[in-house]
C-alpha cells in the first residue's frame, strides 16, 4: 500500500494512544487482516497498550478511535473487532489514485536507498573448474544473481563474485583425468583415476590439448613429466582450468548471469594470503599442535571441536584458504559479504567464521552471511534424469536451459524458499497453460500489452492525473492494492534476502491481472472508465515487469 497512507495512519494511531499516556516512543504496527472483508488495515495497538495502561484492550481500542481523525489519511471507515483489533476500511478513490505514483515512478517504481550506496559483496555459483555447472549450481546462480538484483533495487553497491577454487586434490584429479583421455588417443586402454572425472567433456578437453600440441597424442606423452607437479602435468593443468572456466562461463552466459569480480583460490597462495593468516593465527595463540597437525582452537568461538588446519602431510583443509579469501574481502572494503551455498556447506559457516574472529579483527561475529539452499532433482515424462550425456553422471544447467529455456528456469529455481528441497518439472516448465506459473505471469504482462496495442496506445503516453473515482469494481480494488504493495515487498525480500517473496507476488499479482482482466472491459468503455482503466492496466504491466527483471526474467508483450 502508498507508505503515505500507512505513515498517516500509523502517526495518527500514535498521537492518539499518547493521549491516552502512552510512551512517546510508541510506533504502532500495521498489518493487512486475513480476511479482506475487514478492510485494508488492521492494528493490535489496543492490546500492546492493555499492560502499560492498565485497561482492557477492547476499551482502550474504543478510546483510539474515538481520538483518531484518520479522514485525511484516505480512511472512509474505522471498526473495532474481536478483543480489541482496529480495523481501517480507505476510500476507494483515495486507493486508485495512489496508482499515480507508479505511472511516474516507471522503471524505478519499488526501488529504494536503504542501502544508501552501502558496499556489498554477493558470492555465488563458485563452483569448482571441473565441469560444466549442474543444476544445483543453476539454483545457486538464480539465487545470488536475484539477491544481488534486490539488494541494488534497494540502494546497495553490489559486487557480484565468482570463487575459483582452482587448486587443490579435485584439479588433480580431473588433470589426471584429461591424461587419461590424451593415453587412451594415442590407443591405450582407458583408465580414468579413482575419483576421476567421465563426462564427454574431459575427452574433448584431451582432443583439444592435443590438437595445441601439434595433434599426436603419443609425442605428446613423450614431451614431458606427467606426474602431478611435473612441467607436463603442470601445463595440462592450467589448460584443463582455463577450458573449464571458459565452459562455465558459456553456461553462465546461457543463464544470463554475469560477475563483476572472478577470484582465484591459487592467488591465496602465490600471494601468500594462506601463510600469512596462518601465521597471524599461530601468533595469537589460536593454534596448536596434535599428533603432527597443526589445530586451530575453533571451540573458543561457539564450535562443537577444533578443526585441523594442516595436516600432517604438511597441506591445508579447505576451511583455511576460505579464511584467508574473507580477510581479502574485509580488507578489499565489503564489510558486508553475502555467500550463496549448497547446503552441503553447513560446517563451512561455523568454521570461516570462528577463524575470522580468532585475527582478532574487527569484523562482526555474523561476518559473512551465509544462504545455504538444497539441492534439486530434475523430473521428466515421471521419472528422474540423473544424467546427462556431456557431463557423465548429472544434469547441467545447460541442459535445463535448452529443454524448457532460460525465463522457466529462473522462475522454477526461485519460487521456492533455498533452503526447500525443490523438483524441477520439465514436462510442467514447457507447458503453455496456468499451470506453469512463469507462463501464467508473463502472459498477465502480455495481456496488458495487447490491451495498448489492439487501442492503438502507446503505454507511456498514459497520464498519471486521469481521474480515477471510476475504479470501484471489487477485482479493482485488489489489483490496486496488491500493486502499492510493491515497494514494501522488495524491501522486505532483500532485508531477508529471500527472493521466492517476489515470485509468489508475481503470480498473486498475475492472478488478480487475470482475473480482471476477463470481468471487466478496458476499450470502448465510457471515457472516465475506459481512461481509468488504462491506467490501471499500465500500472500492472509496469510492476509484473520491474519484479520479473528482478528475478531475471523477461516480460513479453505478446505471447
Amino acid at each position: 500500500m502508498n507508505s503515505a497512507t500507512t505513515d498517516c495512519i500509523r502517526a495518527e494511531l500514535a498521537r492518539a494512544a499518547r493521549d491516552l499516556g502512552a510512551p512517546d516512543a510508541i510506533d504502532p504496527a500495521l498489518e493487512r487482516p486475513r480476511d479482506p472483508a475487514h478492510g485494508e488495515w488492521a492494528t493490535n495497538l489496543a492490546m500492546t497498550l492493555a499492560r502499560p495502561l492498565r485497561r482492557k484492550p477492547r476499551e482502550i481500542a474504543q478510546q483510539l478511535v474515538e481520538r483518531l481523525d484518520v479522514t485525511a489519511c484516505g480512511v472512509a471507515q474505522v471498526e473495532i473487532a474481536g478483543p480489541g483489533f482496529i480495523n481501517f476500511r480507505l476510500d476507494p478513490a483515495h486507493t486508485a489514485r495512489a496508482l499515480a505514483t507508479i505511472l511516474r515512478a516507471g522503471d524505478t517504481y519499488g526501488r529504494s536507498n536503504a542501502g544508501a550506496g552501502r558496499e556489498v559483496n554477493v558470492e555465488f555459483v563458485s563452483a569448482n573448474p571441473t565441469g560444466p555447472l549442474h543444476v544445483g549450481h543453476g539454483r545457486q546462480a538464480a539465487l545470488g544473481d536475484a539477491i544481488a538484483s534486490l539488494l541494488e533495487a534497494t540502494g546497495w553497491k553490489v559486487t557480484r563474485e565468482f570463487y575459483y577454487n582452482d587448486g587443490g586434490a579435485q584439479i588433480t584429479n580431473l588433470t589426471r583425468s584429461v591424461i587419461a583421455r590424451v593415453r587412451e588417443l594415442a590407443g591405450e586402454p582407458l583408465a580414468i583415476p579413482e575419483g576421476g572425472y567421465h563426462g564427454e567433456y574431459i575427452r574433448e578437453i584431451a582432443e583439444r590439448f592435443v590438437t595445441t600440441r601439434g595433434g599426436d597424442p603419443r609425442a605428446v606423452l613423450r614431451e614431458g613429466d606427467l606426474a602431478p607437479g611435473g612441467a607436463l602435468f603442470e601445463e595440462i593443468r592450467r589448460f584443463v582450468v582455463a577450458e573449464l572456466r571458459a565452459e562455465q562461463d558459456r553456461d553462465l552466459q546461457a543463464f544470463g548471469v554475469r560477475f563483476d569480480t572472478y577470484f582465484l583460490e591459487s592467488s591465496l597462495y602465490t600471494d601468500g594470503q594462506v601463510e600469512n593468516t596462518v601465521r597471524a593465527l599461530a601468533t595469537g595463540g589460536r593454534t596448536y599442535e596434535h599428533d603432527g597437525a597443526l589445530w586451530l582452537r575453533t571451540t573458543d568461538f561457539s564450535d562443537d571441536k577444533d578443526r585441523v588446519m594442516r595436516k600432517r602431510d604438511g597441506t591445508y583443509t579447505y576451511f583455511v584458504p576460505d579464511v584467508a579469501y574473507h580477510v581479502t574481502k574485509w580488507d578489499r572494503g565489503y564489510h558486508r559479504a553475502i555467500n550463496v551455498q549448497g547446503a552441503d556447506h553447513h560446517s563451512t559457516v561455523t568454521r570461516v567464521r570462528a577463524g575470522l574472529q580468532a585475527l582478532d579483527m574487527d569484523i562482526p561475529p555474523g561476518y559473512p552471511e551465509y544462504v545455504l539452499h538444497q539441492m534439486v532433482t530434475v523430473m521428466r515424462s515421471g521419472e528422474e534424469v540423473k544424467i546427462s550425456k556431456r557431463a557423465g553422471s548429472y544434469v547441467t544447467v545447460r541442459d535445463l536451459v535448452d529443454w524448457v529455456g532460460r525465463d522457466a528456469v529462473r522462475y522454477f529455481f526461485l519460487m521456492r524458499r533455498g533452503d526447500s528441497q525443490l523438483v524441477f518439472d520439465v514436462d510442467l516448465a514447457r507447458t503453455q497453460s496456468e499451470e506453469n506459473p512463469v507462463y501464467y505471469i508473463q502472459m498477465a504482462h502480455a495481456r496488458l500489452s495487447g490491451i495498448f496495442r489492439v487501442g492503438g496506445i502507446d503505454p507511456a503516453s498514459i497520464d498519471p492525473d486521469t481521474p480515477l473515482e471510476a475504479l470501484v469494481e471489487p477485482e479493482e480494488q485488489e489489483l490496486i492494492k496488491r500493486l502499492l504493495d510493491f515497494p514494501a515487498l522488495v524491501t522486505g525480500a532483500a532485508e531477508a534476502l529471500e527472493p521466492q517473496r517476489i515470485a509468489s507476488y508475481l503470480h498473486e499479482t498475475a492472478s488478480l491481472t487475470h482475473l480482471w482482466y476477463h470481468k471487466h472491459h478496458v476499450l470502448n468503455e465510457p471515457a472516465p472508465i475506459m481512461n481509468a482503466r488504462l491506467v490501471l492496466a499500465r500500472a500492472a504491466q509496469i510492476v509484473l515487469r520491474n519484479g520479473l527483471a528482478l528475478l531475471g526474467i523477461t516480460a513479453p508483450e505478446r505471447m
